[in-house]
């Protein structure tokens, strides 16, 4: 029975540099060790070790137990079918975003949709043969589809030359653009978007029954929705003369629209005696508000229309909800384990 808590992270691949930057972004900066390539640590999180493995096989060792946690796309998630031994966490982190697809030759003009696949399987004098490093997905959706009769050809690396080469009819890949299959002479089937998947958070259900483990699963989750959530938006400080906090309010209210998150913040500032500015009539007050980015023209004008003066502007880097909806939901979750 282990008692450290393990986090495995991509070793190679599109989602190996994008989960680090994303990592330190939500505060989590991996620190790789000097003598081991595949041992990381995490400042922020001194009770975590970090392994780096291939996106496959993170999945693999989630659900045999091997790891706590780990990071790496859906779609390898899904195709492993985990079944009861690992639970995703969150599904949305926000880059590698891609589509699992069906291919096929551009050669075949008869064939636009999964319903002309499937009709032109069955002329076919031979089963279809597919590769594709997504067995179980491509399984399914090819029986929900009524295409048979198939064969499933296992391969890593680039599919995309595989049916010029010759030994399969059509493909099962991830696309981002396209752009790479066109290039190869494919085309996506219109209604053969096996998958929407992106980098997602995934944990072994019974680590979870760990409070330390569990602990650690609550951070990760609220720093990352608190990231996701701030992303695209700014704080706002400024300084506007008034006779009293009701009165600044009053005139933001009236003369301008702005809101922000939950509505702006007013509070009195201290006069400064030694300011070369300093006015013994004057009374001023800070305004902070959230806005979007796309408001964050407009607010600056207002304020300054108003007379705010010394106006900043910062990025957002965490906004806390009072319970994230994925936090209450691993909640929920681990109550079930019980």
């Amino acid at each position: 029975m282990r008692n450290d808590i393990r986090l495995a992270l991509p070793s190679k691949g599109r989602l190996q540099q994008p989960t680090l930057d994303f990592l330190a972004r939500c505060g989590f900066d991996v620190k790789q060790s000097a003598t081991r390539s595949y041992i990381g640590h995490i400042p922020a999180l001194p009770q975590v070790t970090v392994l780096f493995q291939r996106p496959r096989d993170i999945v693999v060792s989630v659900a045999g137990g091997g790891v706590d946690f780990g990071i790496t796309g859906y779609d390898v998630i899904a195709d492993a079918n985990a079944g009861e031994a690992a639970h995703v966490l969150h599904d949305a982190l926000g880059y590698g975003k891609c589509r699992v697809v069906i291919a096929v030759p551009e050669s075949w003009e008869d064939v636009r949709t999964m319903a002309e696949l499937a009709a032109k399987v069955r002329a076919m004098a031979q089963p279809l043969r597919v590769v594709t490093k997504y067995p179980h997905l491509t399984r399914e959706f090819l029986r929900t589809h009524n295409v048979a009769p198939f064969t499933l050809i296992d391969a890593e690396g680039s599919l995309e030359v595989v049916p010029e080469i010759g030994y399969a009819d059509i493909i099962v890949d991830i696309a981002e653009t396209g752009a790479t299959l066109q290039q190869n002479r494919l085309r996506v089937i219109e209604d053969g978007i096996i998958l929407h998947t992106q980098a997602s958070l995934v944990a072994n259900c019974n680590s979870l029954k760990r409070p330390e483990v569990m602990d650690v699963a609550i951070e990760m989750l609220e720093y990352f929705e608190a990231h996701q959530r701030a992303e695209g938006y700014f704080m706002i400080w400024a300084n506007v003369r008034g006779q009293s906090l009701e009165d600044v309010g009053r005139t933001i209210t009236l003369r301008t629209t702005l809101g922000g998150l939950q509505g702006p913040t007013i509070a009195p500032i201290y006069p400064n005696p030694h300011s070369a500015a300093a006015n013994p009539g004057a009374h001023w007050f800070a305004v902070n508000l959230v806005v979007g980015r796309h408001e964050l023209t407009d607010a600056i004008e207002q304020l300054r229309a108003i007379g705010g003066s010394g106006v900043v502007v910062t990025p957002a880097t965490y906004i806390f909800e009072e319970q994230p909806s994925r936090v209450a939901a691993l909640r929920a979750f681990r109550q079930s384990l019980r």
